[in-house]
C-alpha cells in the first residue's frame, strides 16, 4: 500500500494546556539537566539518522535544551518537550511527489529502536515520534511509566504487535494519536501493511485516561480487544466523557450505533469513516456538542433523522457513499432550522440522493463546501446558490440537472475556488464579456454544452490549476494562451471535443503534470513536453512525423516523469527511438494504430517501471528483444498485428509473473508453443491467432488458475490512481469475439478469452481445456486438430463463445454441451464430425451453416437422422408411466429461458452482429 498520510498539525493549544515558559534561546535559560542530557545522548545512539536531523544533539553542544527538537523549562532546565516528528508535508498520494521530493522522506525518516533511556526524562510532558519507521518494533511498555506526559503522538511511525496497556497508567494524558501506527510516511508498492496493523488485546486500560480530550485510532486492529465483541465499537469509550475529537475510521466495525454515545457529551469532532456501521443515525442526534460529523463510507440506512435537528452546533458533516435513499429537501429541511447560520461544509457525495435542488438551499448562508455528485438530484440549477457568498467549492457533478445556468448566478460567489457541474445538461450561456468575479483554481463542466467556440470568460480565469472541459461540443482552434503566462495549469483535459490546429510545444511549463487532448483534430508533429508531466493522452487525433525529437530532446537532461503515455490512433512514423532510459518512470507506453517502423530497440529493458505496453497495429518487425525481459512488473504485452518474427522466447513465461492480457495476434510468429506460458497463472486474455505456430496445444495450461477457478478476483486493470483528482484511466484491449473485433475497456478485467485460431496447431484438443471453467471465449479454429471434442466439455459453463471450425475434428459432439446456457456463438462448421445434433434449446438456435461440412443429422441442418422413436413411446414400450412429466420438453422449455435470462450476462461483451453462425432468436417454444 503507498501510503502519505497527511494529519492535522499539532493541536495543542486547543487541547493539551500547559501553561509553563519555555526556553527558546532567551539570554536568562538555566541550560538542560546533565542526566537528561546523557539521556538524550543515549536514547540517539539506538538511532539510524540518514539525514543527520539530530546533528545539534553532540558532546560539542552541551546545552541539550538548544538541541534540535527540545523545548526545556527556562527555570528549572528540565526537557519538557520532545519533537522528533518527521515533518515533511505533502497530499496523500505518493505519484504526485517530484522525484526530488519522494526522496526526501526517506532520507529524514529516523530508524532504528527506542532506548529506555527516556524515562530519564522525568518532566517529559510532550512526546511526538510520528511520521517516522521504527521498523516493525512494538510500541514500548516503558512509555507505561512516563507519568507527566500530556501529548503522546506515535502515528505513521512504522510500528507493529500489541499496543501496550500500561498507557493506561498515563493519567494526565490529553493527547493520543495511535494512527496508522504500522504504516510508514512513504512505502514502495510491495511493502503493503509491511509491519502489520497496530493491535489492541483490551481496552480496558483507556478507563484510565480519564483526562483525554484526543483519541485517534484509526486504522488500528481492534477485533482481538477481549471485552469487545465481535462489530460493534468498542464499549470501553463510553467512559471517555472528557473527550472532544475522537477518530476510529478504518477499523471494521459492522453492526448498530450504541446508545451509550450520549455520554460523550462533550465530543465535538467524531470521524468514523470507512467501516461498515449499519442501522439508524438515530443515537448521534444526542451528540449536542458536535462540530464536526465524518460518517462517509458506511452502510447506515433510514437516511438523515428528524433527531439531527438538535446538533446547533455542527459546522462540517460529511456522509459520502452512504445510502440515505433520500429527497434532497429532506435532508435540508433537517439542517435548516438549526444549524442553516452555521453549517459550512456539507459533503454527500454518492448518496442516492433524488428530487429538485430548490432555492431552500439559499438558507445555509455560510455555506463554505457543497458537495453532492454522483446522486440523482433533477430539475433546474437553483438561482438561490447565487446567494451563497462564502462557497469556495461547489460540486454538482453527475446529476440530473437541467435548464440554463447564466452569469448572474455567479455574481455574489467571488470566493470560489472549486466549481464542478460535470455529466448535467444543463446549457451555460454567458455574456460575451463576462469577466468571472471569482479566481477559480479548479473548474469541471465536462459533458456540459460550451460550444461551439471556446469559452471566452475561461481567458479571466489566470488561478486555474485544473480544468476539465472535454466532451463540450467546443468546435474551435486549441486556445494556446492556457500554456502562457500567467497561466500554471497542473490538470488540463480537453479531450473528446473538435479542436482543431498544431500545438506550440510546452516545454517550459513545470508546472503541468496531466494532460488529456484525445479525440480531437488536432495535427502537426508531437508538441515537446516538460519534465514534471507525468500523464499525457494525444490519442485519436492526426499528429504526423517522427517521434524521435518527442522522445530524445532532453537526452542530456533530469529524467521525465512520464507515468502514462498514450499516443495510438495518430499518424506517427519512423522508427523507435533508443532513449527510454529517459523514462524510468514510465508505467503506460500505447503506440497502438500508428505508422511506426523497425524493431523494438534495446533500450526498452530499462522501463523496469513498465506494466502496460502497446505496439499494435504498426509496422514492426525482428523478434522480441531479450532486454525486455528486464520489465517484470508487464500485465499486458499487445504487440499484434504487426510483423513480429521468430520464436515466442520462453523466459516470456517466467519474467512476467503477473501478465494478465498477452496478445501476438497477426504477425509472423512460428515454432512451438513454449511450455513456460503455462506459468501465467494470472493470464486472462491469450490472444495468438493468426501466426504460425505449430505442433501440440500445452496440456499444462489448466496452470492459468484466472481462468480454471470462477471465483478468482480478476486483475485491476486500471492504470491507477496518482493524483486527488486522477480517477484512473482504464486498460483496454481490441479483441475477436463472435467473429466481431470488439473493443474492450472498462469491462475488461471480467473477460476470458483464449483465441489460437489460424495457426498449424495439431494434435487432439488436451481434456485439461475443460478445466478453464472461467472462459468465455474459445477459438481453436484453422488448424489441424484431430480427434473427439472434449468428452466433458459443458462443465465450461462461462462459454460464450467457442469456434472450433476448419479442423480435423472427428466423433460425435458431446451431449454435455446442451449445458452451455450461456453460449450464444458456436461454429463446428468444415470438421470430420458425425452423428446426431445434441437437442437443446441453445444448440437448436444456431444456424444451419454453424454445423456444415460434417457428417451430422437433426435440427438445425435439414437432414434427418431417421426415424426416432419418441420419449413418451419409449416410456411405454418400456413399462414407463404415460403421465410422467417429459423432461425432455421441460429442459426445452427451461433452456429457452435461462437462454433469456443471460441475456443481460451477454450484454457485458456487447451484442455485436456476426456475419454467419449467429444465433437466430426461437419462437416455436
Amino acid at each position: 500500500m503507498s501510503t502519505v498520510v497527511a494529519f492535522p498539525f499539532l493541536e495543542l493549544l486547543a487541547i493539551v494546556t500547559i501553561h509553563l515558559s519555555f526556553c527558546y534561546g532567551s539570554s536568562y535559560h538555566l541550560g538542560c539537566i546533565e542526566s537528561e542530557r546523557e539521556a538524550l545522548l543515549r536514547f540517539k545512539k539506538d538511532l539510524i539518522d540518514p539525514s543527520n536531523r539530530l546533528a545539534s544533539w553532540s558532546t560539542v553542544n552541551a546545552d541539550c535544551c538548544t538541541w534540535s527538537g527540545v523545548v526545556c523549562d527556562n527555570r528549572t532546565g528540565h526537557v519538557l518537550e520532545l519533537n522528533l516528528r518527521n515533518d515533511v508535508w505533502f497530499e496523500a498520494i505518493p505519484s504526485k511527489i517530484l522525484v526530488a521530493e519522494r526522496e526526501a522522506p526517506g532520507k529524514s525518516i529516523l530508524r532504528g529502536k527506542i532506548n529506555p533511556s527516556l524515562l530519564n526524562l522525568k518532566y517529559l510532558m510532550y512526546l511526538d515520534l510520528s511520521s517516522n519507521d521504527f521498523e516493525g518494533v512494538q510500541i514500548p511498555e516503558f512509555f507505561g511509566e512516563m507519568r507527566n506526559l500530556r501529548y503522546l503522538n506515535l502515528s505513521t511511525g512504522g510500528f507493529t504487535g500489541r499496543i501496550p496497556h500500561q498507557l493506561g497508567n498515563l493519567s494526565n494524558l490529553e493527547y493520543l494519536d495511535l494512527s496508522w501506527a504500522n504504516t510508514l510516511i512513504i512505502e514502495d508498492d510491495d511493502e503493503e501493511d509491511k509491519y502489520g496493523l497496530v493491535h489492541v488485546e483490551n481496552l480496558q486500560w483507556l478507563s484510565g485516561l480519564s483526562l483525554l480530550k484526543y483519541l485517534d485510532l484509526t486504522y488500528v486492529d481492534l477485533s482481538k480487544a477481549s471485552d469487545w465483541l465481535q462489530g460493534p465499537i468498542p464499549d470501553s469509550l463510553q467512559n471517555l466523557t472528557s473527550l472532544r475529537h475522537l477518530y476510529i475510521s478504518y477499523n471494521s466495525f459492522n453492526t448498530s450505533l450504541p446508545d451509550w454515545l450520549y455520554k460523550l457529551s462533550r465530543l465535538e469532532k467524531f470521524y468514523l469513516p470507512f467501516n461498515s456501521l449499519q442501522g439508524s443515525l438515530g443515537p448521534l442526534g444526542n451528540l449536542t456538542s458536535i462540530k464536526e460529523l465524518h460518517l462517509s463510507n458506511n452502510r447506515f440506512e433510514g437516511g438523515i433523522p428528524v433527531s439531527f435537528k438538535r446538533l446547533c452546533n455542527l459546522r462540517s458533516f460529511y456522509i459520502s457513499q452512504v445510502d440515505l435513499n433520500q429527497e434532497i429537501s429532506a435532508v435540508l429541511n433537517v439542517f435548516s432550522s438549526c444549524v442553516s447560520d452555521v453549517l459550512e461544509h456539507l459533503e454527500m457525495n454518492r448518496c442516492k440522493l433524488f428530487g429538485q435542488l430548490t432555492n431552500q438551499i439559499g438558507l445555509f448562508k455560510n455555506l463554505n463546501n457543497l458537495l453532492v455528485s454522483y446522486n440523482s438530484i433533477s430539475g433546474p440549477v437553483p438561482s438561490a446558490l447565487g446567494r451563497l457568498g462564502c462557497l469556495q467549492s461547489l460540486d454538482l457533478s453527475y446529476n440530473k440537472f437541467t435548464g440554463t445556468v447564466s452569469d448572474i448566478y455567479f455574481a455574489n460567489l467571488t470566493r470560489l475556488l472549486r466549481f464542478g457541474a460535470s455529466g448535467n445538461s444543463p446549457t451555460l450561456k454567458f455574456s460575451p464579456h463576462w469577466v468571472p468575479p471569482f479566481k477559480l483554481q479548479n473548474l469541471t463542466l465536462s459533458s456540459c454544452d460550451l460550444g461551439p467556440q471556446f469559452p471566452s470568460w475561461i481567458r479571466s480565469l489566470k488561478h486555474l490549476s485544473y480544468l476539465d472541459i472535454s466532451n463540450s461540443s467546443i468546435f474551435d482552434s486549441f486556445p494556446t494562451y492556457l500554456f502562457k503566462y500567467p497561466f500554471n495549469i497542473v490538470y488540463l483535459d480537453l479531450s473528446y471535443n473538435s479542436i482543431y490546429g498544431q500545438i506550440q510545444n510546452f516545454i517550459e511549463l513545470d508546472k503541468l503534470e496531466f494532460l488529456d487532448l484525445s479525440f480531437n483534430n488536432l495535427s502537426g508533429p508531437l508538441p515537446l513536453i516538460p519534465l514534471t508531466l507525468y500523464m499525457l493522452d494525444l490519442s485519436n487525433n492526426s499528429f504526423s512525423g517522427s517521434i524521435f525529437h518527442f522522445f530524445c530532446h532532453e537526452m542530456n537532461a533530469s529524467k521525465f516523469l512520464m507515468q502514462i503515455l498514450i499516443l495510438k490512433k495518430n499518424i506517427l512514423h519512423g522508427n523507435l527511438p533508443d532513449c527510454w532510459k529517459n523514462f524510468p518512470y514510465l508505467t503506460v507506453l500505447n503506440l497502438n494504430e500508428n505508422n511506426l517502423i523497425g524493431s523494438i530497440p534495446i533500450s526498452f529493458g530499462s522501463l523496469n517501471s513498465l506494466q502496460y505496453l502497446h505496439l499494435r497495429k504498426n509496422n514492426f518487425f525482428g523478434t522480441i528483444p531479450i532486454s525486455l525481459r528486464n520489465s517484470t512488473k508487464i500485465l499486458t504485452l499487445d504487440l499484434g498485428e504487426n510483423a513480429f518474427v521468430g520464436n515466442v522466447p520462453a523466459w516470456l513465461g517466467v519474467s512476467f509473473p503477473q501478465m494478465v492480457i498477452l496478445n501476438l495476434r497477426s504477425n509472423k510468429f512460428h515454432g512451438l508453443l513454449p511450455r513456460e506460458l503455462c506459468h501465467l497463472a494470472f493470464l486472462q486474455i491469450l490472444d495468438i491467432a493468426d501466426n504460425n505456430f505449430h505442433g501440440t496445444m500445452p496440456r499444462c495450461i489448466n496452470n492459468f488458475s484466472a481462468i480454471t477457478n470462477l471465483w478468482e478476483e480478476s486483475s485491476d486493470l486500471r492504470y491507477g490512481e496518482t493524483l486527488e483528482f486522477f480517477q484512473g484511466y482504464i486498460e483496454d484491449a481490441l479483441l475477436v469475439n463472435k467473429g466481431q473485433m470488439v473493443q474492450y475497456n472498462t469491462i475488461l478485467q471480467w473477460v476470458r478469452i483464449m483465441d489460437l485460431s489460424k495457426n498449424n496447431f495439431s494434435g487432439e484438443i488436451p481434456m485439461e481445456v475443460t478445466d478453464l471453467v472461467a472462459l468465455q471465449a474459445l477459438n481453436l479454429s484453422h488448424n489441424h486438430f484431430i480427434g473427439t471434442i472434449p468428452k466433458n466439455i459443458g462443465v465450461m459453463k462461462s462459454l460464450e463463445c467457442i469456434d472450433l471450425s476448419g479442423n480435423q475434428l472427428s466423433g460425435e459432439i458431446p451431449q454435455s454441451i446442451s449445458n452451455l446456457t450461456f453460449l450464444s456463438y458456436l461454429n463446428f462448421s468444415n470438421n470430420k464430425l458425425i452423428g446426431k445434433i445434441p437437442l437443446s434449446t441453445q444448440i437448436q438456435g444456431f444456424d444451419a451453416s454453424c454445423f456444415a461440412g460434417n457428417d451430422l443429422c437433426g435440427p438445425p441442418l435439414p437432414k434427418n437422422c431417421g426415424a426416432i422413436v419418441t420419449t413418451s413411446n419409449y416410456k411405454k414400450e418400456n413399462g414407463g408411466n404415460e403421465h410422467e412429466v417429459d423432461w425432455f420438453y421441460v429442459s426445452l422449455a427451461l433452456g429457452f429461458m435461462a437462454r433469456v435470462i443471460s441475456v443481460s450476462h451477454r450484454k457485458l461483451f456487447g451484442e455485436q452482429g456476426v456475419k454467419e453462425c449467429a444465433t437466430k432468436e426461437r419462437t416455436k417454444f
